[in-house]
């Protein structure tokens, strides 16, 4: 299923908690309907990282807006791939480090932060034609999206699916410690005050644990379709 030049482009957005598989769904999407795919994750990573190589404390939300007011982020597309680029430096390669991910939940659970990357966000929306994913896309950041996701798998499944990226990447960890960061993570996106992890009132909700990746794409085109 292709775009043509006739269909209306709309704003898509995918939420779900880590390792349900948003990123591999979202990128698949973007490719079939011909949109763009926008990570917003790596947002979040990229202040992380940020934060990380400066040696910022990142529990400390004022030590964390003084670093904001002298970042300068922004995303540039390159061949379909988001590439996040801060103080000029390329980085999107080393937002997936474990560090930089466990970091990021951290950060990203501050409203100075959510703050700040709300309008980096929504500049992509301006135009539709876009896939969006992370966490508060349907419910925040694209409250009016055309169409709106909720991918969720149970908490094994995910566990293992983070396991096996962190060993194709070459990175450490087992399954239990994997397993314990996953847990903590859902405990914080879904906790904070600010943007907590919930479905969108209108989200078509999507259970990925039995699913491949192809099948969940069949099912969100279906419920595409009759908006185009």
């Amino acid at each position: 299923m292709k775009a043509s030049a006739k269909t209306r482009r709309l704003v898509i957005t995918i939420d779900g908690p880590a390792g349900a598989g948003k990123s591999t769904t979202a990128r698949a999407l973007a490719t079939k309907l011909g949109y763009i795919y926008l990570d917003t994750g790596a947002l979040y990573r990229a202040v992380a990282w940020k934060a990380k190589v400066s040696e910022t404390n990142y529990s400390d939300s004022i030590a964390i807006q003084n670093l904001l007011q002298q970042m300068d982020l922004h995303v540039k597309l390159e061949d379909d791939t988001t590439r996040t680029i801060v103080d000029s430096q390329d980085v999107t390669a080393y937002l997936r480090d474990p560090e930089v991910t466990r970091v990021a939940s951290t950060v990203a659970a501050m409203p100075e932060v959510r703050d700040w990357l709300l309008p980096v966000q929504q500049r992509f929306g301006q135009t539709g034609g876009i896939v969006a994913e992370g966490r508060d896309m349907g419910t925040r950041v694209f409250p009016d999206a055309d169409v709106k996701f909720f991918l969720k798998a149970d908490l094994d499944t995910r566990t293992t699916r983070r396991y096996q990226e962190s060993r194709q990447a070459g990175h450490g960890g087992n399954q239990e410690d994997i397993r314990n960061q996953i847990h903590d993570r859902d405990t914080r996106d879904q906790s904070r005050d600010i943007a907590p992890l919930v479905p969108a009132a209108d989200a078509v909700v999507i259970d990925s644990s039995s699913l491949t990746v192809d099948e969940v794409v069949a099912t969100m085109l279906e419920s595409i379709s009759a908006h185009l």
